[in-house]
């Protein structure tokens, strides 16, 4: 699990001054902020847009437009559920069903404690020991009801 540092303009301030003169520098900032954050915060993108002489539009745009930069605090925890044709295959859209139900959320969606996060991936690259999951990095393969529960139960506590 990662921790990051809650929004603060005065770091994100320094973090866009230290990369703003790179070549391309705006995805590097984003990925600074991003890493540093957990999330591009709202606030960050005036900010970015002055720093590099560019409109709030262009880094709005930007920053919607890549599904990696997230737009709100990320959850303490994230389950990947690989969704990929061999998992699904091999149970995946049981296992899914099960992970939405007790959760009570869906892909791309975060419990209302803002405890764990559900995002469907597209190969893990164990389709040979499919269906497999991550949670927080660590894969799981030859994923089942018994090793999902577990994977619940520790992203809960």
């Amino acid at each position: 699990m990662t921790k990051w540092s809650l929004w603060n303009e005065t770091v994100a301030r320094d973090l866009i001054d230290s990369g703003k003169d790179a070549p391309g520098a705006l995805l590097p900032i984003l990925h600074m902020l991003q890493e540093t954050f957990g999330y591009i915060d709202r606030d960050a993108e005036p900010l970015i847009a002055e720093a590099l002489n560019i409109s709030r539009a262009e880094v709005h745009g930007v920053v919607t437009f890549y599904h990696d930069f997230r737009r709100s605090p990320p959850p303490v925890h994230t389950l990947k559920l690989c969704r990929a044709e061999a998992c699904q295959s091999m149970g995946g859209d049981r296992l899914a069903e099960r992970a939405t139900a007790r959760l009570g959320v869906g892909f791309g969606e975060t419990t209302p404690d803002g405890r764990i996060g559900l995002e469907p991936v597209y190969c893990l690259g164990l389709c040979s020991a499919a269906p497999s999951a991550m949670l927080d990095g660590k894969i799981t393969a030859r994923l089942d009801e018994a090793k999902l529960d577990a994977l619940l139960t520790e992203a809960a506590r």
